[in-house]
């Protein structure tokens, strides 16, 4: 390359370099501002409640318990708050009434998608309510709710001891670029993913983006199970497990 050409390209690679670092000269358009103004949101939710068989006993007045947060996928939105209960965990309650977790499980209405605002005042308005065991709280949802699981707990990792996503995927960006004050609660942050390896709806690559991207941000403790023959149903198979929720009681957030 000419030693002339190859100067004047150092020196425009020099000057735009300069330009983004100094402030703009007194003739400058382009001013400098800020902006500042509180917001207010109204939120609302209808959902499922389990709670154990002995919850109501005398002898177990004191006792608190660890609590399951499930998020349903994108076929059971609506109004018809008894839809929830077509999969997962608040469908497993209906056969086991010896289940040893309260079962929150709200609906996301019909044309949206889950909100982690709308989400965390329903937990927080639940933990108030009900004897929830704060160090044992657990999160997962299937397909639109594995979505919103990777959302949820890579945004509080702090208020929950495990999660479990299912076919979903998210925003590793945003689970890359987490505000750093929250890293010791991901570090100790459980997770455990499923995926179907044939499903043709959420593809198996979205589970293991999320996974490389938590183990990136430095989440000790991450596994991805995946169903070699299954299709886009890896719930059914994965919540009729007792080992997952052996695996859940294994984790406390201290």
């Amino acid at each position: 390359m000419n030693k002339s050409i190859l100067f004047l390209m150092l020196l425009i690679g020099f000057g735009s370099a300069g330009a983004a670092t100094t402030e703009p000269g007194p003739d400058s358009v382009q001013s400098a501002k800020s902006f500042r103004k509180q917001i207010t949101r109204a939120v609302s939710a209808n959902y499922l409640l389990f709670l154990p068989k002995d919850y109501g006993v005398r002898a177990s007045a004191k006792k608190k318990y660890p609590l399951i947060f499930f998020l349903h996928g994108a076929g059971e939105r609506g109004s018809n708050v008894w839809k929830v209960g077509i999969h997962g965990p608040p469908k497993l309650v209906r056969e086991q009434a010896d289940f040893p977790f309260i079962v929150l499980s709200p609906q996301c209405p019909a044309g949206q998608r889950w909100d982690n605002e709308t989400l965390m005042a329903l937990l927080d308005d639940v933990m108030r309510k009900y004897r929830v065991d704060k160090s044992r709280v657990y999160l997962t949802g299937l397909s639109m709710g594995g979505f919103g699981t990777w959302s949820l707990g890579a945004a509080y990792p702090e208020r929950f001891a495990a999660m479990a996503p299912i076919c979903g995927g998210g925003d590793w960006i945003s689970a890359r670029l987490m505000d750093p004050k929250k890293a010791g609660a991901l570090a100790t942050l459980g997770v455990w993913a499923f995926h179907g390896g044939k499903d043709p709806v959420v593809k198996l690559s979205e589970s293991e983006r999320m996974v490389e991207a938590m183990k990136k941000a430095g989440c000790r403790e991450v596994e991805l199970t995946v169903y070699p023959e299954a299709q886009h149903d890896s719930w059914t198979e994965t919540y009729s497990n007792p080992r997952l929720y052996e695996w859940f009681l294994r984790h406390q957030r201290p």
